[in-house]
């Protein structure tokens, strides 16, 4: 008599396929309350120095994470879904980061830097047209400092994408070919 379910020894579909969603809910809930943290928590400081060094720590924070993420794929017995999961996590918080540097400055300024005063929707919405090039020119910097700070978001958003998906890439094929490697039958030495 076989032990497992199924009487034919392999194990059942539903924990299995339970578990693969795991890193997915992991990623929504971590997005949501980033997002949730971005409309509630007081951004009461000006842009100063020290919010400069929140937004450098923010941004080494998420290559710290990224770097985890990308052991963790290839360790994963699922690289691809957990590529997924580094993505859809790293980029809302990347996304977020930027919005709420961009709320701060323009707070501090009085709406002055951009072409019109940001609320945090607005700040959302024009880092996520930064991050996809759309640039539909309803909000714009127009001081220095802004034009500077934006700059940094679209070099930044070239890193993210560029370099970052290479790593994820490479880090899913290793993944692949470590699984592979691990389940291929061994052949007898002659």
């Amino acid at each position: 008599m076989n032990p497992l379910p199924g009487g034919d020894g392999s194990r059942p579909a539903g924990p299995r396929r339970a578990r693969s969603f795991l890193p997915l809910l992991r990623s929504t809930l971590v997005s949501a309350a980033a997002t949730v943290g971005y409309y509630l928590l007081p951004f009461d400081k000006d842009l100063d120095r020290h919010t400069v060094v929140v937004l450098v720590l923010g941004l080494s924070a998420l290559g710290v994470l990224l770097a985890l993420q990308t052991v963790g794929i290839v360790r994963s017995p699922h690289p691809r879904l957990r590529a997924v999961e580094a993505l859809t996590t790293a980029i809302p918080l990347f996304l977020l980061l930027f919005a709420a540097t961009y709320f701060v400055y323009a707070r501090q300024q009085g709406g002055q830097p951009f072409s019109e005063p940001l609320s945090r929707n607005d700040a959302l919405y024009f880092t996520v047209t930064v991050f996809a090039t759309v640039g539909f020119g309803d909000i714009a910097p127009v001081s220095q400092p802004a034009r500077v700070l934006t700059t940094c978001q679209m070099v930044a958003d070239l890193v993210l994408v560029g370099l970052v998906a290479k790593v994820l890439v490479g880090a899913v094929r290793m993944g692949v070919e470590r699984q592979g490697s691990a389940t291929a039958p061994k052949r007898p030495e002659p």
